[in-house]
C-alpha cells in the first residue's frame, strides 16, 4: 500500500498537526481495500469541538481499533452537540455500510487505525451477512473467526502504523486471491467498483434479470445499486472540487456537470445527503476545522489508483 501525501497547509487553515494518515491499496487488493486510514491526537491538546468526527456516508465496512482512548459514537442524525444521545463502542469494531453521515466524538487524545473494506469483498472472504450490518457497529470479536482474531490482536501489538498497514496487507491479500470474483476491476474509485459490481451481479448464478441483479448488489453491499450510483457521483464531485479548490476556481455549476448530476441543485442535495453539508459549507470546512480531516485525507487521494 502507498501513503498518501497529506494536505499541504496554506495561510487561513485552521485545524491542528494532529497525525492523519492515509494508505491506498496496489491494484491486487483495489476491488477489496478502500484505504487504510489512522489518526493520532495524542500530541495536540484539543478541545471539545475539536474531538468530533465526521464521515461520510459510504458503502464500505469498516474494521476500527482504538489503539488509546475511547471513541462515542452518535445517535443518527444527531447534531455535533453536548447534548446529543451517544454511545461508546467496542475497541476493536466493525462497521457496516452506513446510508447517512455519521459523527463520533472522542472524550480524550486517540491513536485509532481503520482498515475499510468494500462490503462484497468482505462477504467473499468470511461469509458474513453485509446487509445485516447495514448502519451498525459491532463488536469484531462477536462476529470474526479465530483467524482474524488472531490478526486483530497482532495490529494491536504492532509498533507503529505502518507495521500495521503491514499484518493487514500480509492477512488480506491470500484471502482475497482466493476468494475473489473473476476479473475484478482494480480501482479504489467508488464508480469504477459499483460499475464492476453490477457486470458481476448481472453474469452471476442462474437468473440474469435486472431486478436479479439488483438483488445480488443489495445482497452484496446493503446498497441497492441507485445508491451506490449516487455515492460514486458524489465522489467524482469531491475530487472535482478539490482540483478546483487547488486552482483557486470554484464554479459548482461546472462541477455538477462534469460529476453527472442534472444540475448544481441536485449537486447540493446529493452532498448535503452523503455528508451532512452543503457543497461550498464542506469545501470551506474542510481548510478550517479539525473534525473533517478524514475529508482532508481524502482529498488528495483522487489522482492515485492501484498498480
Amino acid at each position: 500500500m502507498r501513503k498518501v501525501a497529506p494536505w499541504p497547509r496554506t495561510p487561513g487553515m485552521t485545524y491542528s498537526h494532529a497525525r492523519s494518515e492515509l494508505w491506498i491499496p496496489r491494484s491486487l487488493l483495489a476491488s477489496c481495500v478502500r484505504g487504510v486510514m489512522a489518526r493520532d491526537t495524542r500530541t495536540e491538546v484539543l478541545d471539545d469541538a475539536q474531538r468530533y468526527n465526521h464521515m461520510p456516508a459510504a458503502p464500505s465496512c469498516a474494521l476500527l481499533w482504538y489503539l488509546q482512548g475511547d471513541c462515542q459514537v452518535l445517535e443518527q442524525g444527531a447534531p455535533a452537540h453536548p447534548e446529543s444521545p451517544r454511545v461508546t463502542i467496542a475497541r476493536t469494531t466493525l462497521c457496516g455500510p452506513f446510508t447517512q453521515p455519521t459523527i463520533s466524538w472522542n472524550p480524550g487524545p486517540i491513536h485509532a487505525f481503520m482498515v475499510l473494506l468494500m462490503p462484497d469483498a468482505l462477504a467473499h472472504m468470511t461469509g458474513l451477512d453485509t446487509t445485516a450490518l447495514l448502519d451498525r457497529i459491532v463488536p469484531a470479536d462477536e462476529v470474526f473467526g479465530a483467524d482474524w482474531q488472531a490478526m486483530f490482536r497482532q495490529v494491536e501489538a504492532a509498533a507503529d502504523d505502518d507495521e500495521r498497514v503491514a499484518l493487514v496487507e500480509a492477512f488480506l491479500l491470500p484471502r482475497w486471491l482466493k476468494a475473489r470474483p473473476a476479473s475484478p476491476l482494480s480501482s479504489h474509485r467508488l464508480a469504477d467498483w459499483s460499475r464492476s459490481l453490477a457486470l458481476h451481479a448481472a453474469t452471476s448464478g442462474l437468473g440474469r434479470s435486472l431486478r436479479q441483479a439488483e438483488r445480488r448488489i443489495k445482497q452484496w453491499t446493503g446498497h441497492t445499486h441507485r445508491n451506490l450510483l449516487g455515492l460514486g457521483r458524489s465522489e467524482r464531485a469531491f475530487f472535482h472540487s478539490t482540483a478546483a479548490h487547488q486552482s483557486g476556481a470554484v464554479n459548482w455549476s461546472d462541477i455538477a456537470e462534469q460529476s453527472g448530476y442534472a444540475d448544481q441543485s441536485h449537486l447540493c442535495r446529493e452532498t448535503r445527503r452523503v455528508t451532512g453539508f452543503t457543497p461550498e459549507e464542506l469545501r470551506r470546512r474542510i481548510s478550517t476545522e479539525e473534525s473533517l480531516w478524514a475529508y482532508r485525507l481524502w482529498a488528495f487521494s483522487a489522482g492515485l489508483a492501484g498498480d
